[in-house]
């Protein structure tokens, strides 16, 4: 694979996550019923990253979590692998925004929200991702969007976070032979 464009740059990350952010803020009128849920790995990231903004902005902590779907998806073979899920504190009659990195099929959401449910019963489920590549395979749509990327079935998403990778951008990549 190689790499055909950088989409977002460490700034351009920075900004998405702040409209993100001042979205769900007007969305849910304010931070008071909110709790925050980030999607292993990056998606957990990014949702701390929009937790202390609305820290930032409104001066109200908000729980934030993360979730690990690995139980719960259905094109990997179950494992006796130990769930990483670490939300320690009650989401039943909240608002849980969902944050994963990248959007594409939906089944991963899917399996989120799977594992969400198995967890309580909140209020509501609203879905942010920085990514929407589009090509959906279940009717799952995002509530808050950092950016649209039309892409290819071929093509590759890759986001990286300072956190895990060192630097924060997010590029397509392409098949090798398509260059």
């Amino acid at each position: 694979m190689k790499s055909k464009a950088v989409i977002l740059d460490e700034n351009a990350m920075k900004r998405a996550v702040t409209r993100i952010t001042y979205e769900i803020l007007e969305r849910n009128k304010g931070a008071e019923s909110i709790c925050i849920v980030g999607v292993l790995s990056r998606g957990a990231f990014l949702a701390r990253r929009i937790a202390e903004k609305i820290s930032e902005f409104e001066g109200v902590n908000v729980k934030c979590g993360m979730l690990d779907i690995t139980p719960h998806r259905d094109d990997k073979k179950k494992t006796d692998e130990n769930d990483r899920t670490k939300i320690d504190f009650d989401i039943n009659n909240k608002s849980v925004i969902l944050v994963d990195d990248v959007i594409y099929t939906g089944r991963s959401i899917r399996a989120a929200i799977d594992a969400l449910i198995k967890r309580g019963r909140p209020d509501k489920i609203q879905l942010a991702v920085l990514i929407d590549r589009g090509h959906r395979e279940l009717p799952i749509r995002p509530d808050f969007i950092g950016k649209n990327v039309p892409t290819s079935h071929e093509e590759k998403v890759k986001v990286q976070v300072t956190e895990l990778d060192g630097c924060d951008s997010v590029e397509i990549f392409i098949p090798d032979d398509e260059l």
